[in-house]
């Protein structure tokens, strides 16, 4: 008999130790089919969230899953990770947190079936922000 896994009891009891302590709580997640994050964020196959209460809304760690919605650009996003692509938890200030293994197999399993269910879209590269004319940028305070 296979014994539950206390990966999400673990994800929970750090997440609360960051918030209790004024840390701010940031998981890494392998991303794969199952995992919806905005995809332009991820990183060689990878993506750091803020789980801190400021930076999410309704959020779950559930035993299978941890969702929660969060604004990128403005734009208010539903992400759901599955807890086995959870690579690590810790606190942005001090690092102190926990690694976990993810079954990379499975990760690149799920990856070329969603590569043969979805069409590949290349995404743009946004454009650099204009420089302004005449030299240096500068700061203007506005009272």
């Amino acid at each position: 008999m296979d014994l539950p896994s206390t990966k999400p009891y673990l994800l929970r009891a750090i997440w609360e130790w960051c918030c209790d302590n004024g840390y701010t709580p940031y998981i890494s997640v392998v991303v794969d089919a199952r995992t919806r994050v905005p995809r332009e964020f991820v990183r060689d196959g990878q993506i750091v969230l803020n789980l801190s209460p400021d930076a999410t809304n309704r959020l779950q760690i559930g035993n299978e899953m941890v969702e929660f919605q969060a604004r990128f650009g403005g734009v208010a996003r539903e992400l759901s990770i599955p807890i086995d692509q959870v690579s690590s938890i810790y606190a942005r200030e001090n690092l102190a947190g926990m690694a976990f293994d993810v079954n990379e197999d499975l990760a690149e399993a799920s990856d070329a079936a969603l590569a043969e269910s979805e069409p590949e879209r290349p995404l743009d590269p946004p454009e650099p922000p204009a420089r302004p004319e005449g030299g240096r940028p500068h700061l203007q305070r506005i009272k």
